[in-house]
C-alpha cells in the first residue's frame, strides 16, 4: 500500500464511520478495487486510522466533551462502553476471521439496509431529545446494541444509533450520543491493535501494531496521514449527517445499503 492508497482508505473510512452504512464494508471494497494485498499492516492500518476519526468528535463536540462539571456524561460513556470491551476482546480474532469474507460482509450490508428502511416507522414518538435525558441504565443498554456491529458489514453508527432508538432517543439524540460512545470505543479498539495486540501469529515474524508503523518511514507516513485525513473528512462528514438524517430521516440510508450490499454481492461473488 502507497501512499495514494491509504489517503484513499482514510477518506473512505472518514466518510462512512459515522455514517450507517459500514466502514468496513466500504474500505474492504476500496482496496480490492485497488488491488491492495490484505497483509497484516493493511489490516492494522484500517483500525488504526479511527484515531484520527475519533478526534474529530472530540473537536466537534468539543463543548460537551470538555465540560467537566457534567460528570454524568463520562459515567455514562463508561459504562455504555464496557459491553464492547468485554465482549470485543474474547471475540476478537472471530472478527478478525471475517474481515476477508467479503461475502458475509456484503449480505450483513443488504439485511442493515432492510433494518434502516423501516427503522423510522418503528420509532415514531421519542422521548429523548438531549444526552442529559439518557439514564446510565439506558446507556449501558445502548452499549449492548453497539456490539452488534463488531459482525463485520454491520456498522457500530447504526447499531447504536437504533439501540438509542429503542431506548426513546429521537434520530438526533440517538445519533449525536453514537458519536460520543464512538470516542471511547474506537479509541479502546485503536489502542488495543496498535499496543497490545500481536498481529500475524501464524507468520514467522509476529509484530505488534506499533513496530510495524515504526518498521519504515514511509509506514510512518502512511500512518500519519491517513490519520490526518480520517479526521478532516469524517469532521466534514459529522456535519452533514445530522441534518440529512433530520430531513430525511434512514431509508436512503437503508436503500443505500441494499444498493451497495448488492453489488458488492455481484461483484465478489462472481469477478473475484
Amino acid at each position: 500500500m502507497d501512499l495514494i492508497e491509504a489517503i484513499i482508505v482514510a477518506i473512505v473510512e472518514g466518510l462512512t464511520e459515522y455514517l450507517p452504512i459500514s466502514s468496513t464494508a466500504h474500505m474492504g471494497f476500496a482496496a480490492s478495487l485497488m488491488g491492495l494485498e490484505e497483509t497484516e499492516f493493511f489490516k492494522m492500518f484500517q483500525v488504526s486510522i479511527q484515531f484520527g476519526a475519533i478526534l474529530s468528535v472530540v473537536v466537534a463536540y468539543h463543548k460537551k466533551f470538555f465540560d467537566f462539571t457534567n460528570l454524568q456524561f463520562y459515567y455514562k460513556l463508561a459504562f455504555a462502553v464496557l459491553p464492547a470491551l468485554v465482549i470485543g476482546f474474547f471475540l476478537d480474532d472471530a472478527i478478525e476471521s471475517v474481515l476477508g469474507n467479503q461475502i458475509a460482509i456484503s449480505s450483513v450490508l443488504v439485511l442493515g439496509g432492510v433494518v434502516l428502511i423501516f427503522a423510522d416507522s418503528w420509532f415514531k414518538n421519542p422521548v429523548i431529545q438531549d444526552e442529559k435525558e439518557i439514564t446510565v441504565k439506558k446507556a449501558v443498554l445502548i452499549g449492548f446494541w453497539q456490539c452488534l456491529a463488531m459482525m463485520p458489514g454491520t456498522s457500530r453508527s447504526a447499531a447504536s444509533i437504533i439501540g438509542g432508538m429503542t431506548q426513546g432517543l429521537s434520530r438526533k439524540a440517538a445519533a449525536e450520543f453514537s458519536f460520543f460512545l464512538a470516542v471511547p470505543t474506537m479509541l479502546a479498539v485503536t489502542l488495543y491493535s496498535v499496543f497490545a495486540k500481536t498481529w500475524g501469529k501464524e507468520t514467522a515474524s509476529p509484530m505488534k501494531g506499533y513496530e510495524m508503523i515504526l518498521q519504515s518511514q514511509d509506514h510512518i507516513l502512511i500512518f500519519v496521514v491517513g490519520n490526518i485525513v480520517a479526521f478532516i473528512v469524517a469532521w466534514i462528514a459529522i456535519k452533514s449527517f445530522i441534518s440529512l438524517l433530520n430531513k430525511y430521516g434512514f431509508k436512503p440510508w437503508g436503500w443505500y445499503r441494499i444498493v451497495v450490499g448488492i453489488a458488492l454481492l455481484v461483484y465478489f461473488y462472481w469477478f473475484k
